[in-house]
């Protein structure tokens, strides 16, 4: 039987830490709120901005960016706008400066987007902006890249000392080989531009170094043997796909399991989740649907789920057997 050299199983990776307590019927819980940070006020004396944004900031054509806006992104573009004044350049003179489509820049601007990984660097420079625009972003409230709902899951996740996730649909996000993932952004519907793509790519790609630079967090995967077998991408991208997984499956801090298909009834039939601790011991749950997430604090709720995920485990192949048929499956496409 296969194994991994070092592997060390521990009671702390192979067990769930429950909490009590159960509903007495159906349980709304409440999503969790983060409050944005602020701009310092360095940047903003630096650039000349004020709370209120110009009505005449990055007039031009929105693009397909995200609507909703922030105070922080209000902030950041309005600096950006002021030093590319500054320097004396019209957006259509400083797009291709920068390497960035007219629109993106015009969103920026307008506080409608993040600005794409990559773009801090290059408009510092054209700009001359002295490490205003690099401190101003450290600030920002949104990530480019992450879907609006799943933000503040991300930062949760970021600091997580334990991860648990249960998919159906997919590879989960942390799992995903580039190809894999590039597939996926480029069959979103609506369609996403190549600005878009871009930007989810370098984030997807900065979530998965938690992986490698946390590892002393314990990540747990109970994935369903149908997403493995199906061919998102077509045979190689799967090939590729397996062959990463099980590169994963090396960490001692990973633990992958497969519930098989075989398996008529588990406890994750009602969908997909996510589950971490903090590094106050706190444990928060995510699920996710259609176009929206909800980040749940509720007790009560997130003990629901923690035994839900506890019972799939036990009931999914062991992380041997998992390799196994991961092997299996890679073979067959």
């Amino acid at each position: 039987m296969w194994r991994r050299a070092g592997r060390v199983a521990s009671s702390e990776t192979r067990t769930l830490r429950q909490r009590t307590g159960s509903p007495s019927g159906p349980y709304r819980s409440p999503s969790v709120t983060i409050d944005p940070f602020q701009t310092s006020a360095r940047v903003r004396e630096v650039a000349g901005v004020t709370d209120e944004v110009p009505e005449d900031v990055a007039e031009g054509s929105q693009g397909r960016g995200e609507p909703e806006t922030s105070d922080s992104l209000k902030t950041f573009g309005a600096v950006v706008k002021a030093f590319r004044k500054r320097a004396g350049l019209t957006q259509e003179a400083f797009a291709p400066r920068v390497g960035y489509s007219l629109p993106t820049i015009a969103s920026i601007e307008q506080g409608r987007r993040c600005p794409p990984p990559g773009f801090v660097e290059q408009a510092e420079v054209v700009l001359d902006a002295f490490g205003a625009l690099k401190d101003a972003s450290k600030h920002l409230s949104r990530k480019p890249g992450l879907a609006s709902w799943f933000r503040p899951w991300a930062r949760l996740e970021a600091e997580a000392v334990s991860l648990y996730t249960y998919e159906n649909r997919l590879v989960p996000g942390l799992l995903q080989s580039p190809a894999y993932a590039n597939i996926l952004f480029h069959e979103q519907i609506p369609a996403l531009g190549d600005d878009q793509i871009k930007a989810q790519m370098a984030a997807r790609i900065e979530r998965k170094k938690l992986l490698t630079d946390r590892p002393d967090t314990t990540y747990s995967f109970v994935v369903e043997e149908h997403v493995l077998r199906r061919k998102t991408g077509g045979a190689e991208v799967m090939r590729e796909q397996i062959d990463h997984i099980l590169d994963l499956c090396e960490r001692r801090n990973v633990e992958f399991q497969i519930m098989p298909q075989e398996r008529g009834h588990h406890a994750g039939l009602d969908g997909p989740m996510r589950l971490l601790e903090t590094p106050e011991n706190k444990w928060y749950a995510y699920c996710e649907g259609q176009e929206t997430g909800q980040l749940i604090s509720d007790r009560k709720v997130v003990s629901i789920l923690h035994k839900r995920y506890a019972r799939m485990r036990s009931q999914a192949l062991s992380f041997e057997e998992s390799v196994s048929l991961l092997r299996e499956i890679q073979g067959a496409l």
